[in-house]
């Protein structure tokens, strides 16, 4: 049976093939942006005979500067295309196992492009959702 956090290592794993993109598994105490958070969100259980599969579903929060609203949101609209050196999608699913760990994974959508304020400061960022299936 794989463990959630093995799972969310392969994950943070396959994002810091990103340049420059920080991961982790919490928000840090001091962001540095830009950063992605790994976080897993729900669990459907026997989804084949005896056990056999279960369905993870895991958010990455990704968060970037906003010094610059422009290229702030251009460093955001880099990160959501499905293609390219920055794609989350991309990353995400260069190793669809997740180390072995896994028998697919997959980023499902993008959802809540915006703001997002941590602390005293207001940063820009966006939520990817993710489907893993494993034993």
């Amino acid at each position: 049976m794989a463990l959630i956090s093995d799972l969310r290592t392969g994950i943070a794993t396959n994002l810091a093939t990103i340049a420059g993109l920080r991961t982790g598994a919490t928000i840090p105490e001091n962001p540095n942006p830009p950063f992605a958070i790994v976080a897993p969100s729900s669990m459907t259980y026997h989804m084949a005979m005896r056990n056999g599969m279960t369905t993870y579903n895991f958010v990455v929060t990704l968060v970037v500067g906003r010094a610059d609203a422009r290229s702030g949101q251009n460093a955001l609209d880099a990160f959501c295309s499905s293609t390219g050196s920055s794609s989350i999608r991309g990353a995400v699913e260069s190793d669809r196992t997740l180390g072995g760990k896994a028998f697919d994974c997959v980023v499902t959508q993008m959802r809540s492009y915006g703001s997002l304020a941590i602390g005293d400061t207001t940063y820009l960022a966006a939520e990817f959702d993710l489907t893993v299936q494993a034993d």
